[in-house]
């Protein structure tokens, strides 16, 4: 039974590894072209050097960026290292996420969690934007999974939890946006919420484990700027320290949470 559950794992986590690796080529689109205000659906993805429409075949995951060695198959233009990179992190993350929460509508939710997250965070480190666009419908899919499962697992009360964990994060970054308005953007603030939509879901400690990890990292991110010569007056994307501050709580953030109330 055992071996059957291992490898049953397996299965799972192999299937949405591949399904990552096609969410992450579509993110490719998005992050490029939502904040353009592009359509996502048409045209079909080109070079943007000599905008010759990419091939099926040059259009697999991770694998036509390899064999094609990095360039378009005819201007030779250098593709971005970035693409394969989305694809291979949101794998990766969605993988995390089969092994965390096995088959079940939680998997769904934070899978979609962790793909909006990487569109984010790629998004604000090239604009300094967190685009509602991105955001609105990830709440959406959340009130309706997060519901569906309250109700299958007999539960309402994670509903209440998760409700208290947006008011909650979306308090606390709200008020730092109002005594420094440059230094948190209200995007961070509304990208809090959605946050703390779904560590609410886990518990309140993981609420707040998760937005400690994210100033934690954004400090760590801001010291390593100011010791590459960045002035203290330019401002930090904060979007990527949030995002890798969810991912924490989400995926390690119970044995944290348990060393912690050990060691106190």
């Amino acid at each position: 039974m055992a071996t059957r559950s291992v490898g049953a794992m397996l299965v799972l986590a192999l299937g949405t590894g591949l399904l990552g690796l096609i969410v992450g080529s579509f993110l490719n689109v998005v992050i490029h072209r939502f904040p353009r205000h592009e359509s996502i659906i048409r045209p079909r993805s080109r070079c943007p050097e000599c905008e010759t429409e990419i091939s099926s075949r040059d259009n697999v995951p991770v694998l036509s960026w390899l064999l094609l060695r990095g360039r378009c198959r005819h201007c030779n233009n250098r593709i971005s290292a970035r693409y394969p990179a989305i694809e291979m992190l949101t794998a990766l993350m969605f993988v995390c996420a089969a092994l965390r929460f096995g088959p079940s509508m939680e998997l769904a939710a934070f899978s979609i969690l962790f793909a909006s997250l990487i569109a984010v965070a790629a998004i604000d480190i090239e604009l300094r934007l967190v685009p509602k666009r991105i955001v609105w419908p990830t709440f959406a899919a959340a009130g309706l999974l997060f519901t569906a499962s309250a109700v299958i697992q007999g539960e309402p009360r994670r509903l209440v939890d998760t409700v208290g964990g947006s008011v909650g994060a979306f308090a606390v970054l709200f008020t730092i946006h109002l005594i420094s308005p440059r230094g948190m953007g209200f995007g961070d603030v509304r990208l809090a919420a959605l946050l703390g939509l779904f560590l609410g879901w886990l518990g309140p400690a993981h609420v707040g484990l998760g937005l400690f990890a994210g100033f934690v990292f954004g400090g760590i991110g801001g010291l390593a700027a100011l010791a590459l010569g960045r002035s203290r007056r330019s401002a930090l994307p904060f979007a990527p320290f949030l995002a890798l501050g969810t991912a924490t709580a989400v995926l390690v953030g119970q044995p944290i949470l348990d060393w912690y109330l050990r060691r106190g």
